[in-house]
């Protein structure tokens, strides 16, 4: 082989461990930890990498830098002859022109630009020769690993956490996920097992009021309530905790469970527990942790001016990780269904993203309300009564049932 033949070489090993480089910094590690499911030999060699990666980038770096000196001598022997005429001074700056333009353009430049792309590909590719020049390179690359650590120990600096382990960040997780999402055309497709990684990932963005059940929908008595008034309650609604206010529903001052109802059912009021009273903008997470430290399952959600909002158990909280989750605060027949065309029949707790979703509605979604007849008091400002109509926007809605302030059935048409 001439002396060009020999610098190619040189640049061609520069490039592999800059580009080999530049690809492992750049791949996604977690996506090579659920590849090595299929057992191949690729996934388990780049396991390797990936388990001693202090090990691996010395091995890397002695390469990169024995092919810098083989490319350094090479290129001043080769550039010698043809410049010699031009003077020692001239000659020189020229040759360093010109080797560290090649030297820029294939130690710097095409790494970063083509084994950025698909790095994962780029390692699964070269496995095989990693390995190889992995051991070639040993002994080399652990006395350069030692003396790093040993200089560590000496400067008494901390040594860096990568070089003793790797973990999985947030970001590498929520990478991982967008990417399968957007891989995948057809969201009804996706396996269920995803979608609550995905919930979980947004777990900490989620709000109380996002989930918690509204005050028109919660089932309560005024202290000092009749105790037969109270079970018969228990026995319609079935429910295992009622709420007790003072006054008006937003002076709740605890709940009643129903086993102590009726183990104490004359002196109940003594046996009122204690509920958490949190802000709907608390983030959902850190009511779960309240639950934990309290040993408490319920809550009464607040408005920015104290006024009782709702309530929201564990259970809704749960759901907006694992999805729907029959409870007793649930109803477990809720009405939807088309009945004509551009004619539905709805409950009014109906949810409007549920009835959109179902039936390719745009019921306009707001945070000032969350059901059908939300939507309907939120426009109407006012209470309606049995068999009323009530316009909004291009909706019509006709309350077909309403009992104790509360909007049960409606029937909907959309007008064109």
């Amino acid at each position: 082989m001439n002396l060009i033949g020999y610098i190619i070489l040189s640049l061609a090993g520069i490039l592999f461990f800059a580009g080999i480089e530049t690809a492992y910094m750049a791949s996604n590690r977690l996506r090579f930890e659920l590849a090595k499911k299929d057992k191949s030999l690729n996934s388990y060699i780049i396991s390797i990498f990936y388990n001693n990666p202090q090990q691996f980038i010395s091995t890397l770096f002695v390469g990169k830098y024995i092919s810098l000196v083989a490319y350094g001598v090479l290129i001043a022997m080769w550039l010698v002859e043809p410049f010699a005429s031009m003077g020692l001074a001239f000659s020189l700056i020229l040759q360093i022109i010109i080797a560290a333009t090649i030297l820029v353009i294939v130690g710097e430049f095409l790494p970063k630009t083509v084994f950025r792309l698909h790095p994962n590909l780029w390692l699964r590719i070269f496995s095989w020769l990693l390995l190889l020049f992995y051991f070639l390179l040993y002994p080399f690359s652990r006395i350069i690993s030692w003396l790093s650590l040993k200089l560590f120990r000496f400067s008494k600096t901390e040594i860096p956490a990568s070089t003793e382990e790797n973990v999985f960040s947030r970001i590498d997780l929520n990478y991982l996920l967008q990417e399968n999402l957007e891989a995948n055309e057809d969201i009804k497709d996706l396996n269920n097992d995803v979608k609550i990684f995905q919930n979980v990932l947004d777990f900490s963005k989620v709000k109380l009021r996002d989930c918690y059940v509204p005050r028109t929908e919660m089932v309560a008595h005024e202290y000092g309530v009749n105790v037969n008034t109270l079970k018969q309650t228990f026995i319609e609604t079935g429910l295992s905790k009622i709420l007790i206010y003072k006054e008006d529903i937003d002076n709740i001052v605890g709940y009643i469970h129903s086993s102590e109802m009726f183990k104490h059912s004359k002196d109940w009021v003594k046996h009122i527990k204690p509920i958490p009273i949190v802000p709907e903008n608390m983030a959902a997470q850190k009511l779960m942790k309240i639950f934990m430290q309290q040993k408490k399952s319920i809550a009464v959600v607040v408005d920015e001016f104290g006024g009782t909002a709702g309530i929201v158990t564990l259970e809704d909280i749960m759901e907006e990780i694992f999805g729907e989750i029959e409870d007793e605060h649930d109803f477990k027949d809720i009405t939807a269904e088309k009945t004509a065309e551009n004619e539905y029949l709805f409950a009014g707790r109906l949810e409007v993203e549920e009835a959109n979703q179902m039936f390719g509605l745009s019921i306009p979604v707001s945070e000032d309300y969350s059901t059908i007849a939300g939507y309907i008091l939120h426009a109407h400002q006012h209470f309606p009564k049995v068999n009323e109509i009530v316009r909004v926007d291009r909706f019509t809605f006709k309350c077909l049932k309403v009992t104790n302030n509360r909007i049960e059935l409606v029937k909907m048409q959309v007008n064109k």
